[in-house]
């Protein structure tokens, strides 16, 4: 949930009247404007006060073109009792690193980052908020919880992903990954515009490397 104004992330939230089926909102940063870290520490002030369930903040600056600096997020952790986490998906590990080491010990720091989920666990991050496992629920799963545990079979299962969690994204997102949902039988291989399917290159590679995932499995 999220929009470049404050007032209708707040509206949509007042409008919405199915709160018992939801465990928490996950709202990205307002995107397009640019806001500073005042304004967007207030946004999340605003969209917290207003929303019944917990709140998760999504900071993914290669999409919105703002980044939530660990100061920010920090301040977010102790000021807002309502938010509950940060999806971190700025690829950014000093700053994750600055957000583990001092965030309170309530908030979780979650990975937005397939590709980086194995390594930001063991930093201390508390799991993922994933595309790849929308393909392989099951597999990636197995490794976020290998990586939790600390069992050395995560490391392995990490680089067997690699590969797959590149490719998907190479001609955009969710188009990678819908892909592979096609090859699987699950949806039909459908974009809204300006989003289109991925070349006939792409979805070939995508389904050896698919292919490669099974038969790890």
């Amino acid at each position: 949930m999220g929009v470049t104004s404050t007032k209708e992330v707040v509206e949509q939230i007042n409008k919405f009247n199915s709160f018992d089926k939801i465990d928490a909102i996950l709202s990205v940063a307002p995107y397009y404007n640019k806001p500073n870290q005042e304004g967007i520490f207030q946004h999340y002030k605003e969209i917290a006060s207003a929303s019944p369930v917990p709140l998760i903040i999504y900071n993914v600056p290669g999409r919105t073109g703002v980044n939530i600096n660990a100061e920010t997020t920090i301040r977010i952790a102790n000021e807002l009792n309502n938010v509950i986490a940060v999806k971190e998906a700025s690829g950014n590990l000093e700053q994750i690193m600055q957000i583990i080491k001092d965030k309170p010990d309530h908030f979780m720091l979650i990975s937005g980052d397939d590709a980086l989920t194995y390594p930001m666990i063991q930093l201390g991050a508390s799991g993922v908020i994933s595309v790849i496992g929308n393909a392989f629920p099951n597999e990636f799963s197995t490794m976020v919880a290998q990586a939790l545990e600390r069992k050395s079979e995560a490391l392995q299962t990490h680089y067997h992903f690699f590969d797959i969690i590149k490719s998907i994204f190479e001609e955009g997102n969710p188009a990678g990954v819908k892909a592979l949902l096609h090859q699987k039988g699950i949806i039909l291989n459908n974009l809204r515009l300006p989003l289109v399917p991925v070349s006939e290159s792409l979805y070939k590679k995508l389904d050896n490397l698919r292919e490669e995932i099974n038969r790890m499995a």
